[in-house]
C-alpha cells in the first residue's frame, strides 16, 4: 500500500484523479469523463471512477493491488442528498481502494481548494450551479442543486437555453433584437434560429451543445448588448443570493470569511460578471473576500484527504505550488 491518498474531483463533464503522497507530492494524475451518478447511475459511475483510479495507481505501481492507499477523498457532482452519498460511499468502498473513504459533493472540494481557512462559502457555476458553506465550528450547509425543482437559476446548460430563447424571440419578433441572434447563427452554421430549433427538436444537434454559447453570451454582455447584459446581471445576482443565503444561515454575514468562486463560467475570469458579484457580496457581507479559485478543485479533495490521514500542515504549500 502506498503512503498516499486518492483525490477525486468528479464534475458533470470531467473527472480528475490525483494520487498524492503524504508529503504533498503528486505521484500521478488522470483525467477522464464525467461520472455523475445522477446521470449514469451508481454502478456505472463507480465503474468509470474505478477505471480512472486504476490508471492513476498503475502509473506508480503497475503491480498494485487494493487497498492502494490509506484514504480516498471522492468529491463528486450529483451527491446532493444523503441517500446519494450513502449509495456512492457503499459502492466505492466495495472497490477496496483504501483503508478509509470520504464521499461528498464536489463543491466542498472547490471550497477547500479556494481558501486556506478551511471554512467559508463556495459557489460553482459550471454545467450547473451549486453552493456549499462550512462554518468555523464545523457546521455545514448545502443546497440540493438539482435544477428548477430545487429553486436553482443558472449553470452552463441553463444559460445556453436562455441564450437560444432570446435569439428565437429576437428572430420572430416576440423580443428585442440582440447580438445573441447572429452569434447563435454563426456558432451552429445555420441561416435562421428556427432551423437550429428544428435540429434540436429532432435530435440532430444535442441540446447540451447550447452551453457552447456561454463565452459568446459573456462577451456580448461585456460589449453592452442590453439583452445579454440582462442575463449576465441575473447570473451575478443569483451567485450573490446563494452566497448571502449561506452566510446568513450560518451566522457569518458579519465575520471575515472567504467566498470562493469556481466552475467553468466563474473561473473564466469575465470581469463584467465578477465585478457585479463582488459588488453584491460586499453589500451583504462587508467583511467577506470574494476569490476565484486558482488551483484545480482536485487539490481541495487532496487536501481534505491528507487531513484525514494527519498529514503535516506544510504539505499544503507543496501541493498547491505543484498544481497551480
Amino acid at each position: 500500500m502506498i503512503d498516499a491518498v486518492l483525490a477525486l474531483d468528479g464534475g458533470n463533464s470531467k473527472t480528475d484523479v490525483l494520487l498524492v503522497a503524504a508529503d504533498g507530492t503528486v505521484l500521478s494524475q488522470v483525467r477522464g469523463p464525467g461520472a455523475s451518478a445522477q446521470s449514469v447511475g451508481v454502478a456505472a459511475s463507480a465503474a468509470i471512477l474505478d477505471g480512472l483510479v486504476q490508471q492513476a495507481v498503475r502509473q506508480v505501481d503497475p503491480e498494485a493491488r487494493p487497498p492502494y492507499v490509506r484514504h480516498t477523498a471522492a468529491y463528486l457532482a450529483g451527491v446532493d442528498f444523503g441517500r446519494e452519498q450513502e449509495a456512492l460511499t457503499r459502492a466505492l468502498a466495495e472497490l477496496g481502494w483504501s483503508e478509509g473513504i470520504t464521499v461528498d459533493n464536489d463543491t466542498f472540494a472547490l471550497l477547500r481548494a479556494g481558501t486556506r481557512r478551511g471554512h467559508g462559502v463556495a459557489v460553482v457555476c459550471g454545467a450547473g450551479i451549486n453552493c456549499v458553506a462550512v462554518a468555523p465550528d464545523g457546521r455545514t450547509l448545502r443546497f440540493p442543486a438539482i435544477g428548477r425543482l430545487s429553486g436553482d437559476w443558472g449553470g452552463g446548460l441553463f444559460l445556453g437555453d436562455e441564450t437560444l430563447w432570446r435569439a428565437v424571440r429576437a428572430e420572430d419578433g416576440r423580443g428585442p433584437d440582440t447580438a445573441l441572434r447572429p452569434a447563435v447563427l454563426a456558432h451552429f452554421g445555420v441561416s435562421t434560429v428556427a432551423e437550429l430549433v428544428e435540429q434540436l427538436h429532432f435530435g440532430e444537434v444535442r441540446r447540451t451543445r447550447l452551453q457552447e454559447l456561454n463565452p459568446q453570451l459573456l462577451a456580448i454582455a461585456r460589449a453592452g448588448d442590453a439583452v445579454a447584459t440582462k442575463v449576465v446581471d441575473r447570473l451575478a445576482e443569483e451567485v450573490v443570493l446563494l452566497a448571502s443565503a449561506a452566510l446568513r444561515r450560518l451566522d457569518l454575514l458579519d465575520v471575515p470569511v472567504d467566498i470562493v468562486l469556481g466552475g467553468g463560467i466563474l473561473a473564466a475570469g469575465d470581469q463584467y460578471l465578477l465585478d457585479r458579484i463582488r459588488t453584491g457580496c460586499r453589500q451583504t457581507a462587508p467583511k467577506a473576500e470574494t476569490l476565484v479559485v486558482d488551483v484545480p478543485p482536485a487539490v481541495g479533495a487532496a487536501l481534505l484527504g491528507l487531513q484525514e490521514i494527519g498529514a503535516a500542515a506544510e504539505v499544503e504549500d507543496h501541493l498547491r505550488d505543484s498544481l497551480r
